[in-house]
């Protein structure tokens, strides 16, 4: 939870919370009662695991896990697994909340979870990682499955990850089962377009904010805060479309340069953590960095980068959430009333639950498609969403956030009430 102010002024509500009162905005929207939300403010299940591992060492270090499902009146909850030093468990709750949203506003057919590990996967050796990695779904293979609760990779988490959770839960079951998990190799019946469709789904949002707020693509300059995984490929997906990537940033520090950034040589010279900016003497703050003129701007890095606090000096025309919850509910409106248009991160961050989707169909059907069917289905769920929530905003003349929260809930919402829950 953060802080509280000084007294007399705004109390800042932590990232469940938060979630929980936009949640709850968009079902008296929608019509439903305070029993709804009663049901849909926290996870149906909520499981915390420890984990001993064995260190290169000899040392047996035990580490924390949990599991979020959120709701799965729809069908299987779905949602990544994070490691993080920083992870907790209200965090996971609320990121599984999100991924209810995502599945919603995408229209695939799950409700939302999410997983974590308290662990910082930098200072740990691939051996350790992946016993890690196995001992996770040791502890919560009872509650997961291709009909349960299927993970897949998210912070600091990747395909060779997702490899070994397969693997370790095919050896516990006895049976081979790549429908358990989505994100994992291609060889092991992963889905092309998985590794970079998150960017890709960030990329289809832009174009179409580009479209709506008739600015040039090829000729816009756009800043983008992070450089690991989604920021990395969607600056090199907008350079590639001629955009100008005119600032980037790591956890450290941030570059700009107004005439654009040669992103294939950034590429090349991060490393395994997106991290750049130490290779070069001149550089600026993120705070700085949010603060340029651009058209665009993409936070893609963490939670709570536009705040009350630096709200007023954002000079983008459209800002596309590809992190997690990087704008605070207090300054959405304060960009929705200076006329910035924001595509909220539960919408413009759905490519990759939309692919994982598609993963699943193909284990499932034992037939896999060519990355120019995914992109091609990508596209389309992308660009109906997008659309689909602009329309709600303006029919509804609520904020874009307010207006994807009331696409992404009614599914789940529906589905509750079919069932006869509430």
């Amino acid at each position: 939870m953060v802080a509280v102010k000084e007294k007399g002024m705004e109390t800042k509500k932590g990232m469940l919370a938060q979630t929980q009162d936009v949640v709850q905005d968009a079902l008296g929207k929608l019509g439903y009662n305070d029993a709804m939300f009663e049901l849909m403010k926290e996870p149906v299940r909520m499981l915390t695991v420890r984990i001993p591992v064995r260190m290169d060492n000899g040392e047996i270090n035990v580490f924390t896990g949990y599991r979020a499902q959120h709701n799965d009146a729809v069908g299987p909850t779905k949602g990544g697994i994070r490691f993080h030093p920083e992870i907790n468990e209200e965090e996971v709750k609320a990121l599984s909340m999100w991924m209810t949203l995502k599945c919603g506003i995408v229209d695939v057919p799950y409700g939302g979870g999410k997983g974590g590990i308290v662990c910082d996967p930098r200072t740990m050796s691939f051996a350790e990682l992946e016993r890690l990695s196995r001992g996770y779904v040791r502890a919560i293979s009872q509650v997961v499955g291709p009909t349960k609760d299927i993970p897949a990779p998210d912070v600091f988490a990747n395909s060779q990850v997702m490899a070994w959770m397969m693997d370790e839960y095919s050896q516990i079951r006895e049976f081979d089962s790549p429908g358990f998990i989505t994100g994992k190799p291609v060889v092991l019946g992963g889905s092309h377009g998985r590794e970079t469709a998150t960017a890709n789904g960030v990329a289809i949002c832009i174009e179409e904010a580009a479209k709506k707020k008739e600015i040039n693509l090829e000729q816009a300059k756009i800043i983008i805060q992070g450089f690991g995984n989604a920021g990395g490929y969607l600056a090199k997906i907008l350079s590639d479309k001629g955009a100008k990537i005119i600032g980037i940033s790591d956890a450290y520090a941030a570059l700009y340069d107004e005439n654009g950034l040669d992103i294939d040589y950034l590429l090349d010279k991060r490393d395994s953590f997106g991290t750049v900016t130490n290779l070069f003497a001149h550089t600026i703050t993120n705070k700085e960095l949010l603060e340029r003129e651009c058209d665009i701007l993409v936070p893609a890095a963490v939670s709570r980068q536009i705040t009350d606090e630096n709200a007023h000096e954002i000079k983008a025309k459209v800002v596309v959430e590809a992190a997690n919850g990087p704008t605070t509910i207090e300054a959405t409106q304060i960009l929705h009333e200076r006329g910035i248009l924001i595509v909220p991160d539960v919408l413009a961050s759905s490519g990759g639950v939309t692919v994982s989707y598609f993963e699943w169909v193909q284990n499932n059907l034992g037939y896999y498609w060519p990355e120019e069917e995914v992109a091609e289905k990508l596209r389309d769920k992308v660009v109906k969403a997008f659309h689909t929530v602009l329309d709600t905003a303006e029919k509804h003349q609520v904020d874009p956030r307010l207006a994807a929260y009331m696409v992404g809930v009614r599914k789940t919402a529906e589905a509750a009430r079919f069932r006869g829950w509430v």
